[in-house]
C-alpha cells in the first residue's frame, strides 16, 4: 500500500519540524497518551499540561470526533486524566466499526471566535494536487466539497502566494489574507517535499497574530520511505479504527520489507473459521469477494497475499504465521484454509508449496486438533509438481485436503470449502504438462464449456466454447507463420502498440524474462527475436547468450542507454526491470529518446509523486507507459512483455501463440494469466491483453487501451477487469453511454467484499482502496451495467458471460473462428527440465558439510542461526565442518586452545619470514599468506600428523616407550613431536603445559598422551631439550579425542588420522599469525626486503673450469 494514514501526533510533529519559521503558525504543542503512559513523566516533559487549559481526543484515525462526542475542550489536567481513564481500553462504536480506544492526544486549549476558524485540505490525484480552502471551519462545516474554493496545482509545477490569495482567499479578511497565503504556500511545499498524499486541517484558527493548527488528518506515501526516511524518522502507521494491530501482522510486514516478493497479512476476525492463504494481489481480492458473496463475511478471519516469487523459506514463514493464528482458538464447526491463486506468471509453484508443506507437517497435530480442512487450487510454472507434493502430504496429515489445478475454476474451492458446491471425487485434469515440447502431446482440442467445468447446472449440452478445429498430425512439426491483420487498425485513430515486427530493449539483467520473450517469439513464428539489446549499468559492454529455438544467439548488453538506443534505432519498446529506487530515473532517461513509444515499468513500490511526473512527461512526449507494478502485457502471435503469460506450457495451453478475437485490460498482472485461461476456454482466444498495474496511478488507463481495441478491426469484443479504488472505470461508462465504445464489453470490478468489512482494508494493490463510495467495486459494477456493459453477478460467472457474448458474435457472423494449427516446438531449458524431474544428470561435485541453497546457510545440518544462538564458537564450527557432527564442549574448547597456542611463534620461523618478505614486496594478503603456508611440512609445523602416526603405531603394537625410542634411533629417524630449540625440561614450554593440563582434566581417557609423556621421560634423560613439544602434545591429544570421545568409530578415527586432519589445526591456527604479520608490515609501512650481504656466505669455485 502506498498512501497510509498517520496519527495526528505524527502529522503535527512533521509540521513542527518542516513548516518553517516564515509562517505565522504557532508550534503545535501536544502530548501523546497510550495505555503504558505515566502521567507524571508526561507532565515532567510537558510542563504546560499543569498550567494551560487542555483539549483531549482519541488519536486513532477516527473521523468526525467532534460529532461523536470524542473531544473534551477547556479542561484541567485532572479532568483530562479522568476523561481518558473513563475511555482507555473501552469499546467505542464508530459507524460500523467497533474498537477499543487506546491512543489519545492532549493539546493546549486555544480560545478563539467562530469567525477565526477556517478549513484547508490538500489532496493528490492523477494530474494535479488540489488545495481546498473555506473561510469557515469546525465540526459544522458540512459539505466542504461543494462549499470550498479549489486550486489545482499541476504535477511538477508550483504555486505562489499571489495565486493563492487570488484563487482561494477572496472571503478572508484583507488584514489576514497575506498571512494565510504564506501559510498555505509553505504548507503545500511541505506537502510535496515530504510526500504527503492527503493533508486536512479543520479547524485552522487564524487570529490577528498567529495561526493555530487544531485538528489534523494526513496520509503519507509509504513507498517514499527510501527517500524520506531521514526526514520522517520512524513512522508508526496505525491500523484503521476497529481493527487491532497484531504482532503477526507486524512480523509479515517486516518480512515483506526485507523481501523482493510481496507478503501481506491483515487479520479481520481472529475467531473466524475461514482462513485464506492466496497467491497474487488480484486473486486475493477475488477470493475474499467470493467468500463474502457466499455468506462467509462474518467468518472470514484474514485477508492477505503472497506473490512476486517468494522463496521457499519466506513462504514457510508466511504459512507458519497463518497456521499459528488458525490454531489459537477452536471453532465448533472446525476451520477451513483456502490456499488458492491464479495461474502464476513466473513464481515457481512447487518451490512455494514446499514451504507451505513444511509448515503443514510442523502443525499436523494442531491441524487435527482444530479440525481444519484445506482446499488448494493453483497453477503456473511447475504447478504439476507442486500439486503432486501437496496431494502426497494430504495423505499423511490426517485431515481433509483437496487439491485442484487450472482445470478447476479459480474460486470454485470457495464454494467447496463453505459447503455450497459439491467436492468432486476425481479431478478432470486437462492436458497442461511439462512436456510442452512435443507437438503431438495434445491429442484433443483443449476446449470445454466453462459452465460444464465449473458446475453441473442447466439442461442440455452447453454450446461449444469455440469451433476452432485442431488437426494434429502425430510427430509432425509444422512451422506456421500466422497471417497478421494489423492493417485492420482504424487509420487515424490508433496504431498498434505491438506487432510481429516490434523490437524491444530490456533494462536490467533479467535472463529468465528475456529468454521467455524469445521463446514466445519463436513459438509465434516470428522471423526475428523481439529483444535486440539489454541495458545493464553495472557491467561493461558485452554479449549475453540466449536460445532462439534450438540454436544459441548473442544479444548485446550495454552499460549506457545512449549506446543501446544509438545502435538499435529500430527498437520502440523498453521493458524496464529497474528496482523501485531506480525505475523513475531510468524511465526519465528513456523518454529522452524519441524512438521509444512504449515503456513497461515492472517495479512495484514507486512513489506516487514520481509516477505522476512520469505520466505527465509521457503525455507530453506521446509515450505509452504500462505499469508501474505490472507484469506487462501480451499480444498473441506478436510480442509479450517479460514474464507475461507464464511458462511455455501455459502459453500453449491458453493459445497465446496465435491471435484470437478478444482483447482485455486488467489492473492485476497475476489475474491477466487467469483471464488468458478463461478467454481461451470460452472463446477463440486472446487478441491482446494488458495489465495496467496495481498502483493508484497507472501510466495508462483502462480507456487508453479500450480505445485502441475499439479502433482495431481484429478485436471483436473487450473484457475489463477493474477493482476497488480509483475512478477510471467511470470513463469507460461515459464512453459506452456516448457510443465512443460500441464493441461488446464484458466488465467486472473486484473488491466487492470491501463493503462487508467493518473497518477499512487495504488490499494487495496500492490503488485498491476506496476513498469514497464512488470508488467501491459495487458502485462501479452498477455504473458499468447501467452504461451497457455485460456485467456478471460475480467473478465466478465472468467466464460464462464472456462465452455468451462470444457465442452471439459467432452466431451473428461477426466472428468466424479460424482453423487451429500447431505451433513450432520449443525445447525446454535444461534447468527447468531438471526442476520438473524430467531428466537427471550426475553431479560434478558432492558435498556433505554445507548447504547454502535455502533461505538459511546450513553447517552439517545445523542452521547458521542455531550456530550463533547456541554459541558453539569456533570449535563448534570446526566440529561441524570438519567432522560433520557436534562434538562435546570440551573437544570444541580443545580445538580453540590449539588455535590459540599455534597462532604464532614469532617472525623468525620460516612461514612468518616468508609472509613478511612477500608483504614487503608489495604482494596482496592472499599471496603473502599462501607463501607462508607453503613452508609448512615435516620440518616446519607438519610434525603433528607425523607425531600422531609414530606414537599411535608404537602404542597400538604394544611397544614399550624405551623400545620405541631405541627403535627410532636404530632406524636413524627423529621422533616427531619431540624436541625444541629453546625450551627444555628445566625451561618448559607453557603452551604444552596448558594443553596437557586441560586434556588430562577433561578428556575421558588419554592413553596416547600418557604414552608420549613416558617417552619424554626417556628422551629428556638423554638431553634436556628433547621434551614433548606443542606439536606432539596436540597430536597425541587429538588421537585420544578421536578414539575416546564416543563420537567416532575406530575406523573413522583412523581415517581422520591418515587424511591429515590433525595438521589442519596447525594450518588454521598459524594462518592467524601469518595474517597478523602481513598486517603488521603494512601498518609499519616496511619497504622491499633485501637480505644483507654480511649474512650470506658466498661459496664459489676458486676458478672457472670449462
Amino acid at each position: 500500500m502506498s498512501a497510509k494514514a498517520i496519527r495526528e501526533a505524527t502529522g503535527k510533529s512533521l509540521l513542527n519540524k518542516y513548516l518553517g519559521k516564515e509562517t505565522a503558525a504557532a508550534t503545535c504543542r501536544f502530548a501523546a497518551v497510550d495505555p503504558d503512559t505515566k502521567i507524571a513523566d508526561l507532565v515532567a516533559n510537558n510542563p504546560w499540561l499543569k498550567t494551560d487549559k487542555l483539549v483531549v481526543k482519541p488519536d486513532q484515525l477516527i473521523k468526525r470526533r467532534g460529532k461523536l462526542g470524542l473531544i473534551a475542550v477547556n479542561k484541567t489536567l485532572p479532568e483530562v486524566e479522568q476523561w481518558i481513564a473513563d475511555r482507555m481500553n473501552k469499546e467505542q462504536k464508530v459507524g460500523a466499526a467497533t474498537g477499543k480506544l487506546r491512543s489519545f492526544i492532549i493539546e493546549p486549549f486555544v480560545p478563539h471566535q467562530d469567525n477565526e476558524e477556517a478549513y484547508v485540505c490538500i489532496y493528490s490525484h492523477r494530474h494535479a494536487d488540489t488545495i481546498l480552502f473555506y473561510h469557515q471551519g469546525g465540526v459544522d462545516i458540512g459539505d466542504v466539497d461543494s462549499k470550498a474554493v479549489k486550486l489545482d496545482v499541476p504535477i511538477g509545477e508550483s504555486v505562489d502566494e499571489e495565486t493563492i490569495k487570488d484563487k482561494l482567499l477572496g472571503e478572508v479578511a484583507a488584514a489576514k489574507r497575506q498571512t494565510v497565503a504564506r501559510f498555505i504556500f509553505h504548507l503545500y511545499k511541505l506537502y510535496v517535499d515530504l510526500y504527503f498524499t492527503y493533508l486536512e486541517i479543520n479547524p485552522l484558527v487564524v487570529t490577528d497574530s498567529e495561526i493555530y493548527i487544531l485538528d489534523l488528518a494526513a496520509k503519507l506515501d509509504a513507498t517514499a520511505d527510501f527517500i524520506c526516511k531521514p526526514m520522517w524518522g520512524e513512522i508508526d502507521y496505525p491500523p484503521p479504527f476497529g481493527r487491532d494491530a497484531f504482532p503477526e501482522e507486524a512480523y509479515i510486514a517486516d518480512l515483506d520489507a526485507k523481501s523482493g516478493a510481496s507478503l501481506k497479512l491483515t487479520i479481520l476476525n481472529k475467531s473466524g473459521r475461514i482462513w485464506t492463504m492466496v497467491a497474487g494481489g488480484g486473486a486475493s481480492v477475488i477470493y475474499s469477494d467470493t467468500i463474502c458473496d457466499l455468506g462467509g463475511a462474518s467468518e472470514l478471519a484474514n485477508y492477505g497475499e503472497y506473490s512476486g516469487a517468494p522463496s521457499e523459506q519466506q513462504t514457510y514463514e508466511y504459512a507458519k504465521t497463518i497456521l499459528s493464528l488458525m490454531t489459537q482458538e477452536k471453532h465448533p464447526q472446525g476451520k477451513v484454509l483456502i490456499t488458492g491463486g491464479g495461474i502464476a506468471n513466473f513464481t515457481n509453484v512447487a518451490a512455494t508449496f514446499r514451504g507451505i508443506i513444511t509448515a503443514l507437517v510442523e502443525f499436523q497435530e494442531r491441524l487435527i486438533e482444530h479440525k481444519i480442512s484445506i482446499f488448494v487450487r493453483r497453477a503456473g510454472p511447475n504447478y504439476q509438481e507442486g500439486l503432486r507434493r501437496m496431494r502426497e502430504v494430504g495423505q499423511t496429515l490426517g485431515i481433509p485436503l483437496y487439491v485442484f489445478g487450472p482445470e478447476t475454476h479459480m474460486t470454485a474451492i470457495c464454494g467447496m470449502a463453505l459447503g455450497t458446491r459439491p467436492i468432486p471425487q476425481e479431478n478432470n485434469v486437462e492436458f497442461a504438462t511439462a512436456n510442452f515440447l512435443l507437438p503431438s502431446g495434445e491429442k484433443q482440442p483443449n476446449k470445454q464449456s466453462l459452465a460444464s467445468s465449473k458446475r453441473d447446472e442447466g439442461d442440455g449440452a452447453p454450446a461449444p466454447a469455440c469451433s476452432r478445429i485442431v488437426d494434429v498430425i502425430p510427430n509432425l512439426v509444422v512451422n506456421v507463420v500466422y497471417p497478421q491483420k494489423h492493417k485492420g487498425d482504424t487509420p487515424g485513430v490508433q496504431t498498434p502498440m505491438f506487432t510481429n515486427k516490434t523490437k524491444s530493449i530490456v533494462w536490467g539483467m533479467q535472463t529468465r524474462a528475456v529468454q521467455s520473450m524469445l521463446d514466445f517469439d519463436f513459438v509465434c513464428s516470428r522471423s526475428e527475436p523481439s529483444v535486440v539489446a539489454i541495458i545493464y549499468p553495472f557491467t561493461g559492454d558485452h554479449k549475453q547468450k540466449y536460445y532462439w529455438g534450438h540454436k544459441e544467439i548473442l544479444i548485446p548488453v550495454y552499460k549506457k542507454m545512449n549506446d543501446a538506443m544509438t545502435k538499435h534505432p529500430e527498437a520502440d519498446v523498453l521493458v524496464n526491470f529497474a528496482s523501485l529506487r531506480s525505475a523513475y530515473q531510468s524511465t526519465i532517461e528513456t523518454m529522452e529518446f524519441p524512438q521509444i513509444r512504449t515503456i513497461a515499468i515492472i517495479a512495484e513500490g514507486i512513489p506516487e509523486n514520481q509516477t505522476r511526473k512520469l505520466i505527465k512527461l509521457a503525455n507530453e512526449k506521446n509515450v505509452s507507459i504500462i505499469g508501474p507494478a505490472t507484469v506487462g502485457g501480451v499480444k498473441p502471435g506478436c510480442f509479450k512483455i517479460g514474464n507475461t503469460g507464464g511458462m511455455m506450457d501455459n502459453i500453449l495451453h491458453s493459445k497465446l501463440y496465435r491471435p484470437g478475437s478478444v482483447a482485455y485490460v486488467s489492473r492485476s498482472g497475476g489475474m491477466s494469466n487467469e483471464l488468458n485461461n478463461i478467454v481461451s476456454k470460452a472463446t477463440d482466444g486472446v487478441y491482446e491483453g494488458v495489465a495496467i498495474g496495481g498502483d493508484r496511478y497507472p501510466g495508462t488507463t483502462f480507456m487508453d487501451h479500450i480505445l485502441r481495441y475499439q479502433g482495431d478491426d481484429n478485436v471483436k469484443m473487450i473484457v475489463l477487469l477493474g477493482e476497488v479504488g480509483g475512478v477510471e472505470e467511470y470513463e469507460v461508462c461515459n464512453a459506452l453511454k456516448n457510443k465512443i465504445v460500441t464493441k461488446p464489453l464484458v466488465a467486472w470490478c473486484i473488491g466487492t467484499c470491501a463493503a462487508m468489512f467493518t473497518s477499512e482494508v487495504q488490499f494487495g494493490h496500492a490503488g485498491s482502496c476506496a476513498n469514497s463510495n464512488q470508488e467501491t467495486a459495487t458502485a462501479k459494477n452498477e455504473a458499468l451495467k447501467g452504461a451497457g456493459a455485460h456485467v456478471p453477478s460475480s467473478f465466478d460467472h465472468l467466464g460464462d458471460v464472456v462465452q455468451e457474448v462470444y457465442n452471439k458474435l459467432v452466431a451473428q457472423g461477426a466472428i468466424v473462428p479460424a482453423a487451429e494449427v500447431p505451433p513450432p516446438t520449443v525445447p525446454m531449458d535444461y534447468n527447468w527440465a531438471r526442476e520438473l524431474g524430467l531428466i537427471r544428470k550426475p553431479a560434478s561435485f558432492m558435498t556433505s558439510i554445507c548447504d547454502e541453497r535455502g533461505q538459511e546457510l546450513i553447517y552439517a545440518g545445523m542452521p547458521i542461526s542455531d550456530v550463533l544462538q547456541k554459541n558453539v564458537g569456533i570449535g563448534g564450527v570446526i566440529s561441524l565442518l570438519w567432522f560433520q557432527r557436534c562434538l562435546p564442549p570440551y573437544v570444541c574448547k580443545f580445538f580453540e586452545m590449539c588455535l590459540m597456542v599455534t597462532a604464532d611463534h614469532g617472525p623468525a620461523v620460516s612461514g612468518a619470514h616468508n609472509t613478511i618478505v612477500c608483504a614487503r614486496a608489495g604482494k596482496d594478503l592472499v599471496s603473502s599468506l599462501v607463501s607462508g603456508l607453503l613452508t609448512i611440512g615435516d620440518r616446519f609445523g607438519g610434525a603433528l600428523d607425523g607425531a600422531a602416526k609414530q606414537f599411535s603405531e608404537a602404542y597400538d603394537t604394544g611397544m614399550h616407550p624405551a623400545e620405541f625410542v631405541n627403535h627410532m634411533r636404530n632406524k636413524g629417524q627423529l621422533i616427531m613431536g619431540i624436541g625444541h630449540r629453546v625450551k627444555s625440561i628445566n625451561n618448559p614450554d607453557q603452551r604444552v603445559q596448558i594443553v596437557k593440563e586441560f586434556v588430562m582434566q577433561n578428556f575421558p581417557a588419554t592413553p596416547l598422551l600418557q604414552y608420549a609423556l613416558e617417552v619424554e621421560k626417556i628422551t629428556t634423560s638423554k638431553k634436556p631439550n628433547l621434551i614433548l613439544n606443542v606439536d606432539g602434545v596436540i597430536a597425541c591429544s587429538f588421537v585420544d579425542m578421536l578414539r575416546n570421545c564416543g563420537s567416532f568409530t575406530s575406523e573413522e578415527a583412523e581415517e581422520y588420522i591418515n587424511m591429515g586432519a590433525i595438521n589442519s589445526l596447525f594450518v588454521l591456527g598459524r594462518s592467524i599469525g601469518f595474517i597478523g604479520h602481513y598486517m603488521d608490515q603494512k601498518r609499519l609501512k616496511q619497504g622491499l626486503y633485501r637480505h644483507p650481504w654480511d649474512d650470506i656466505s658466498y661459496v664459489l669455485p676458486e676458478q672457472y673450469n670449462n
